[in-house]
């Protein structure tokens, strides 16, 4: 363990630790779902069955090529939720570590945070702030549990063992915002069930603010006025997604027969919030994906693109990435060569690590979609909303996963992979590889536009 300190702390090449470890644990994974022991029937999985869930789990997606809740034994799904913890952890570990490399205020005391500035991390330090993570993961879990727990034995009938089961699977899925859930039809049960929705939608919103922010609020939510600008761009983007999502939702699924249509003015307005919440990287539904209207498909993809908070369990390219472009784009429209939010600059650097995070990140979606199009006969909007779901590690499906050939299925077990190694490796490689240019060229314009 000290080795592995020790070698963090003088690391400066994030994607290969960060692949090493991701891809060792999905191996495992796919080992253990490929026994006969994790399947109902009695006979191992298919190699791409295994591989396909054992990726999903650690990279906390939700995508499914079968059913969770007939496919797979209590052994599987006990594998599964292993995964899926392991999964969580490590990213928000791995990415607390890197972030405390590169950033130069997330809100902790001065001396790591000069520390952090040198690129020098103290391993009791470093020790410290991790453990800090792992006890912060654990216990949102275990209250999110408890309260599925006595919902499910209380509200639903269930058996004490039973209900605790699904109550700590539930909690561990929705708080690492993975999606997997042991129902064929996810949470469409519960959508009237605010104990139910509300519990795992919390879950959601708090495991995808990331650390930095969780804990900057623990220490000053009193103090808004102390808050990094972090935690202020993370909260009101999220604040507007959430707002506009629901909004969007309710004005396109109100009268839609197979979705909203017919629930009561409450049930609407729960289900519409559940289902903006989701998109953030959970993966659970409360209605059927595949009868909501295309352009409530479209919003969907743009919240799962976006994703939710830096350091934390969700995916997507984050909010603070979108937050930064906004700020980029208005400062540019004012004709202001400098961007300002609130009493702050915006580094140079910054800015160009958003730009460069989102370009890339619309490239791949754009290669993966075109790939998948060539490969299987479903239309483009559903096999975009399919590459998109991959990608931002949701787990939304308009049932395009498991319907494709193993060909197909493999190209979104790499974009699963991709997408959730690929924005902490990025943004943390371009940060640690910022270096300063001795020199300087003269400059000439290009036309824009």
């Amino acid at each position: 363990m000290r080795l592995f300190w020790a070698m963090v702390a003088r690391f400066h090449q994030p994607a290969q630790v960060i692949t090493t470890v991701f891809g060792v644990t999905v191996l495992l994974g796919t080992a253990l779902l490929s026994s006969p022991l994790a399947t109902t029937s009695g006979k191992p999985a298919t190699w791409i069955t295994a591989l396909f869930t054992a990726t999903s789990a650690v990279c906390v997606n939700g995508l499914t090529v079968v059913d969770t809740a007939t496919h797979w034994s209590v052994f599987g799904e006990v594998v599964i939720a292993v995964l899926i913890q392991v999964g969580g952890l490590g990213i928000m570990t791995l990415a607390t570590v890197f972030t405390l490399l590169v950033s130069r205020r997330l809100g902790l005391r001065a001396r790591l945070s000069a520390q952090a500035e040198t690129r020098v991390l103290n391993g009791s330090d470093l020790r410290r702030v991790v453990g800090k993570v792992v006890l912060f993961n654990l216990l949102c879990e275990a209250v999110v549990g408890t309260v599925l727990t006595l919902r499910f034995v209380l509200g639903y009938g269930e058996p004490v063992g039973r209900g605790l089961y699904l109550g700590l699977f539930h909690a561990v899925s929705s708080f690492n915002n993975a999606g997997f859930a042991l129902w064929p039809d996810s949470l469409v049960r519960f959508a009237a069930d605010p104990w139910v929705c509300l519990t795992v939608a919390t879950a959601v919103i708090v495991g995808g603010l990331g650390y930095p922010v969780v804990f900057e609020l623990r220490r000053s939510w009193r103090r808004p006025g102390r808050w990094s600008l972090l935690t202020r761009i993370t909260l009101t983007v999220t604040t507007v997604l959430l707002a506009s999502g629901t909004l969007l939702f309710l004005l396109t699924e109100w009268t839609n027969p197979r979705t909203l249509g017919p629930m009561d003015e409450q049930g609407k307005l729960l289900t519409a919030f559940f289902t903006a919440v989701m998109p953030r990287s959970a993966g659970f539904n409360s209605i059927d994906i595949t009868q909501m209207h295309p352009s409530s498909w479209l919003v969907t993809e743009l919240l799962m693109f976006v994703g939710g908070g830096s350091a934390g369990t969700a995916g997507g390219i984050k909010v603070t990435t979108l937050g930064l472009l906004t700020f980029i784009v208005w400062a540019e429209l004012r004709g202001e060569s400098r961007v300002n939010i609130g009493h702050r600059r915006l580094t140079e650097a910054a800015q160009r690590q958003a730009v460069s995070l989102t370009v890339l990140s619309v490239a791949l979606v754009a290669l993966f979609s075109y790939t998948l199009l060539v490969l299987t006969p479903h239309s483009p909007d559903r096999v975009l909303f399919e590459v998109v779901s991959a990608f931002g590690t949701t787990g939304l499906s308009v049932g395009v996963a498991s319907t494709v050939s193993p060909a197909a299925q493999m190209l979104l077990t790499l974009l699963m992979f991709v997408g959730r190694i690929g924005p902490l490796t990025l943004g943390s490689a371009l940060a640690l590889k910022e270096r300063t240019r001795r020199y300087e060229l003269p400059e000439e314009d290009v036309i824009v536009g």
